[in-house]
């Protein structure tokens, strides 16, 4: 095997936590598909996530894979984890290992993110669940919250999930708790107006219903196996929008998420090189890592000019081939780990031609590739 670039080494250094080895610092980020029908990942989902494996990604972080509670998802194409679909990730479990990678599913509720005024997705006669009912920042109360006999529900549901993970020979689970889904929905004091209960308040109550979630997901797993929890400033709803203002804030909201039992944080920013507040260049990750003294994924634009839009993905991001300042920021240890996103949906060999130099191969992100998306 030939040595990576000098000025790229770090980024493929070993990692690990806890079970979690890694063989070098590159991930493949989280990337809805909707290319499972009837919720069932596929022979070509399992190859899918195959070609990136064996061509030296070293983690594989699934698409968001929704929960067993009856209003998870928003849509019929996007794939379950439960029942049937455990067949199928199964599969996708065997491949990915035997082409030399680790995988974690990303574990998914959409929360009211789920329109109960459109989409097609399972149990449409069913209220969406959410903190207060409000869609989007401004809007008014769609219908009910959901009581927390519904939220004990939720948490549950995660906690199966994360447990089935185990079971089907996964190497950790991700938690999303980002980009406005239900748990960010509750962290958002934009969406959380809740004054029933002590799920909503301050911006450390809001934290109520993440910490549950981590903890019966940290019980159902036990101590040995890696959570991973996505957690995000921006949201769907609003790009412009923050959790916290300041270090301070931020620190008071992640410490008793990251008690709950959290090893690793996955922390996704629109552009992973601009700095999260004045005065310090760190970004959210790194800023998250020295809050909470834990591991921290970053992600956002890697390998490609120009940040990803949810609603509007643009035709073409050209390649970023000076990446030794990212290397730089892994050595220095602001993050520990690079997730790569439409990079990586362009160009299955993105890892293996970084590593081996050959940056001018690697192919730039166009629309074309999210059609085919092999």
């Amino acid at each position: 095997m030939s040595l990576p670039p000098a000025d790229l080494a770090a980024l493929f250094a070993p990692f690990q936590c806890g079970s979690l080895a890694l063989k070098n610092r590159i991930a493949m980020s989280p990337m809805t598909r909707w290319m499972s029908p009837d919720q069932y990942p596929g022979a070509d989902v399992a190859a899918y996530y195959r070609r990136r494996a064996e061509n030296d990604v070293a983690l594989i972080i699934t698409e968001g894979t929704t929960i067993d509670h009856p209003v998870s998802s928003y849509s019929v194409r996007v794939p379950a984890f439960h029942g049937r679909a455990l067949d199928g990730w199964r599969r996708v479990v065997s491949e990915v290992h035997e082409a030399g990678g680790r995988i974690v599913p990303q574990i998914w509720h959409v929360g009211i993110m789920r329109d109960p005024r459109s989409g097609e997705y399972p149990n449409m006669d069913l209220p969406s669940a959410s903190p207060s009912g409000i869609y989007k920042p401004g809007g008014k109360s769609v219908f009910a919250p959901t009581d927390r006999r519904g939220l004990r529900a939720i948490v549950d549901s995660f906690a199966r999930a994360a447990s089935d993970a185990r079971e089907l020979g996964f190497d950790g689970v991700e938690i999303h708790g980002a980009h406005g889904y239900i748990i960010d929905q509750f962290l958002w004091s934009e969406l959380n107006k809740r004054t029933q209960d002590d799920y909503g308040g301050d911006c450390v109550q809001r934290t109520a219903f993440a910490v549950e979630v981590v903890r019966a997901v940290r019980t159902a797993v036990g101590p040995d196996f890696p959570v991973i929890l996505r957690i995000s400033q921006w949201k769907q709803q609003d790009y412009a929008a923050k959790l916290a203002d300041g270090p301070q804030l931020l620190g008071d909201i992640l410490q008793p998420i990251a008690e709950a039992g959290v090893d690793i944080f996955h922390c996704s920013e629109r552009r992973y090189w601009e700095p999260l507040f004045a005065d310090s260049p760190m970004n959210l990750a790194g800023w998250t890592k020295r809050l909470t003294g834990r591991p921290v994924i970053t992600v956002g634009s890697v390998g490609l000019a120009g940040p990803m839009s949810v609603t509007n993905i643009g035709e073409q991001a050209d390649v970023v081939m000076d990446l030794a300042p990212l290397a730089k920021r892994i050595e220095a240890g602001e993050f520990d780990i690079v997730a790569v996103g439409r990079a990586l949906l362009a160009d299955p060999a993105w890892a293996r031609k970084v590593r081996e130099g050959r940056l001018d191969e690697l192919k730039p992100y166009t629309r074309e590739a999210l059609k085919s998306l092999s």
